[in-house]
């Protein structure tokens, strides 16, 4: 896993884990890696690891059962696509807007420029 300097590595790692969860290679009610194993995954301190998995635990997105290791919670992609969308519209949308205004691109371009991309995804 190749790391950015805009956010900190646990949350990082806990973004990847997520994303595994949304593409299914971690189901739900499914045993995900220890914080042992992930740390040498993706090569880190297990402690950054442990960090990751308390946020995501906090966020109902993995549970732990004791002696078992750690599972993705039932509702865990709901509870994900919410916050992803809520972060979408909240911080990446208005940033996109506001590059396009300091651009001087205008709504119509921006419009007609978000109907081909949707087209070509279809």
């Amino acid at each position: 896993m190749e790391f950015k300097n805009t956010k900190s590595i646990f949350t990082q790692i806990g973004d990847d884990v997520k994303d595994k969860i949304m593409e299914g290679e971690y189901k739900e009610s499914g045993k995900i890696p220890s914080t042992r194993e992930l740390a040498g995954i993706v090569g880190v301190n297990p402690n950054t690891t442990i960090k990751a998995y308390s946020v995501l635990q906090q966020e109902g997105i993995i549970y732990t059962q004791r002696g078992k290791g750690y599972f993705v919670s039932e509702g865990a992609k709901n509870i994900i696509l919410k916050t992803k969308k809520e972060e979408f519209f909240t911080d990446t949308l208005p940033e996109t807007v506001e590059t396009a205004n300091k651009l001087g691109i205008s709504f119509n371009e921006l419009q007609n420029y978000l109907k081909d991309l949707y087209h070509e995804e279809k």
